[in-house]
């Protein structure tokens, strides 16, 4: 039987592909138990410095798999996400979301539909970018379910609150062209062209000191987890102490020459 979840790392990316196309990707126990694991995985592979998260055609994931968790063979549909720990005295998972905490970039390819928990999966990564076959829509309320791995948080700092609570309270769907426009996703391209596109960023990426790629995404989340008054505080600190680390003037200047370059390519 063929892995539900399938890693291919090259080029130090890790592109991982939920592979459950019969059922339109829909999260049964299985991928539950196998993404987690792959991501963390990759997490800790030296080889690997960006993460790519797709699905196989024909979406990217439908969501929790409701006619397994409707069967009762599922207990719970945050099942499996638990891998990464016992839940608490509250009954809270140890980390938040629907993927574990990851420091290396997480890139979401939608390439089809990504609804309910499939969208709180996209809103996992870092950002998305869309095939113009995606499609997005929460329908907890639909199915009579609420959200528990982040929609009314993630998907409001994405695209505003009144436009998430329209999402949520009516259930309908939007295409990749309004995701774009609504700033769910950065970039819109050919459905050929998006796993080619996503490397391109990734390798974009890869170029820059990882370390530095890996505090900036850091600094990102830190400062959307508290008050604005705040993340200023933590953008200076983290400034602070970056520098208190020591500069190679020689390292800078290299470097220096090289954004010149490259920023020569860019725009001429």
């Amino acid at each position: 039987m063929p892995s539900e979840v399938l890693v291919d790392i090259s080029d130090r990316i890790a592109t991982i592909t939920i592979n459950r196309p019969e059922a339109r990707n829909a999260l049964n126990r299985a991928v539950r138990k196998q993404l987690p694991t792959a991501i963390s995985a990759c997490e800790q592979n030296d080889d690997v410095d960006v993460m790519i998260l797709t699905g196989t055609d024909p979406a990217f994931s439908a969501g929790v798999d409701l006619k397994e968790f409707g069967s009762g063979a599922s207990t719970a549909a945050g099942e499996g996400f638990a891998e990464m720990g016992a839940r608490d005295a509250d009954g809270r998972l140890p980390t938040r979301g629907a993927l574990p905490v990851h420091t290396k970039l997480l890139i979401g390819a939608i390439n089809g539909v990504a609804v309910t928990g499939g969208f709180e999966v996209a809103l996992a990564c870092d950002f998305l970018i869309a095939s113009d076959r995606a499609r997005f829509a929460d329908t907890h309320a639909r199915v009579g379910v609420m959200p528990g791995w982040g929609l009314t948080v993630l998907l409001a700092q994405r695209i505003g609150v009144a436009r998430a609570r329209e999402m949520s309270v009516t259930g309908n769907f939007i295409d990749a062209q309004q995701a774009y426009e609504w700033g769910l996703v950065n970039h819109v391209v050919p459905h050929d062209e998006l796993l080619p596109y996503c490397r391109k960023l990734a390798a974009d990426s890869i170029t820059v000191d990882q370390k530095g790629v890996r505090r900036m995404l850091a600094t990102y989340l830190e400062g959307t987890d508290t008050t604005i008054a705040e993340a200023w505080k933590i953008e200076d600190r983290v400034s602070r102490e970056w520098e208190g680390s020591g500069f190679d003037p020689a390292e800078i200047e290299a470097r220096r020459k090289g954004i010149l370059e490259r920023g020569r390519s860019q725009i001429s």
